[in-house]
């Protein structure tokens, strides 16, 4: 049934300092706002309490049991292990967490009546401020995101969702994983959009942290002129990885100097030196394919002329690893044929989302989860000691045996938007 609420056993005065915090939600809670540092945040609040566990409520909108909610706590940037108990003492439950920009923690986890699971992972919390002086230069789509406001947001969804109590607790020694990219990477905040970067979470257990600092419409050049990169560098050291992957909107850029074997190598580069002078290490991933069909309907072309090309041979002269994602989404959507492609892109009705979407670029939940299934595949290959922290159930993946899209289960978020996002 609908969740409630929420008790903290952090003392109020202390909540903008805590370092730790143990929440009962079974219980009443407030709904978020800037003086408590916690509660139940985006949706209206619970009418009453009761709903999480196993009761039922109504909320204030008018919405039922089983609805999706949000729950919120101020922290400083960092990261932060979480642990989540899931389920109800009087009914069967099935719960989907996520964090943060959509990033997928928990995927269906089903519980019987009375019977609870425990799942910890760790979300990484951050703010656009690089320095006292200095901040990212976001966009102006982005300042809605909940991945650079001042709080921890988790999303509880599913076909019924329970949950018991959520414990949150910073982590400064757990090892994190970097993102740097555009739109097929960047942690979508708006159904029906989704990236590789906001799944991949799904797999890596509470021994790692990911960090996507991608964003839609950017190439390697404005990543590093917004002071992404920069951001980054504040807290990147020895045992954490950063992944890029650009090309998609790197190949339209138009000045002097542009296109695949000069700023685009340049700035690759970029990217090599500073990680390196971290001490940390980077892997680069070739751009996932556009789903752009020869004659035939059945061999994927190639849309990114010489950029994959270039990404490799910087790759061989600075000895970097390479992800080729842009081999294995061919290998994806050519199994997945003409029509079956659509399944994994924004491909949907009118009736849908208010206008007719026909996105060849852009992944839906199902792409971005079999193109996540890509990139561990292509880290397992590679032999990447933080492959280490992947969770139990993984299972190696083939994308010339792609999940059946059919039996692929997701329960969208509230948040929709039909706009395309920046870049194609």
């Amino acid at each position: 049934m609908l969740k409630t609420i929420i008790t903290s056993l952090a003392l109020l005065p202390t909540m903008a300092f805590a370092q730790t915090f143990d929440f009962d939600m079974t219980k009443p809670q407030p709904a978020y706002n800037a003086e408590t540092g916690y509660g139940y945040d985006l949706l209206p609040p619970p009418v009453s309490a009761g709903s999480l566990a196993g009761l039922s409520t109504k909320r204030s909108s008018g919405k039922t049991a089983n609805a999706p909610f949000y729950f919120s706590v101020k922290v400083p940037d960092g990261n932060y292990r979480v642990s989540v108990t899931i389920g109800a003492k009087k009914k069967a439950a099935e719960t989907t967490v996520r964090a943060e920009g959509r990033r997928l923690m928990v995927h269906n986890a089903a519980t019987k009546k009375g019977k609870f699971l425990t799942f910890e992972f760790v979300v990484n919390k951050r703010s656009p401020q690089i320095d006292d002086k200095t901040r990212v230069r976001i966009k102006e789509r982005e300042r809605d995101y909940l991945t650079w406001d001042d709080k921890l947001t988790l999303e509880f969804n599913g076909d019924a969702p329970a949950v018991q109590s959520i414990h949150i607790e910073r982590d400064d020694q757990v090892p994190t994983i970097y993102l740097c990219g555009n739109s097929t990477v960047v942690d979508q905040n708006f159904e029906p959009w989704a990236s590789w970067g906001q799944m991949i979470t799904r797999w890596f257990g509470p021994g790692v942290a990911v960090s996507n600092h991608a964003e839609s419409g950017l190439t390697a050049r404005t990543f590093i002129g917004a002071g992404r990169l920069d951001k980054i560098l504040t807290t990147l050291h020895k045992g954490d990885l950063l992944i890029a992957e650009f090309g998609h909107n790197d190949e339209k850029e138009r000045r002097p100097g542009d296109g695949a074997w000069y700023h685009y190598v340049y700035n690759l580069k970029i990217f090599v030196d500073q990680v390196r002078a971290k001490g940390a290490d980077i892997v680069f991933c070739t751009p996932t394919q556009r789903r752009a069909f020869e004659a035939d309907n059945k061999t994927i072309k190639n849309t990114h002329g010489e950029f994959p090309a270039a990404m490799m041979s910087v790759a061989e002269r600075e000895k970097v690893p390479v992800i080729d994602l842009n081999q294995m989404t061919k290998t994806l959507f050519e199994t997945l044929g003409y029509e079956g492609s659509k399944r994994a892109l924004v491909h949907y009705p009118k009736e849908a989302y208010g206008r007719e979407l026909a996105d060849n670029t852009h992944f839906n939940p199902y792409g971005a989860y079999e193109v996540a299934k890509c990139v561990v595949m292509g880290m397992k290959q590679l032999q990447l000691p933080i492959v280490k922290y992947l969770r139990p159930e993984w299972q190696d993946f083939d994308p010339a045996h792609p999940d059946d899209w059919q039996t692929f289960k997701w329960s969208p978020s509230p948040m929709k938007e039909n706009m395309k996002p920046d870049g194609n």
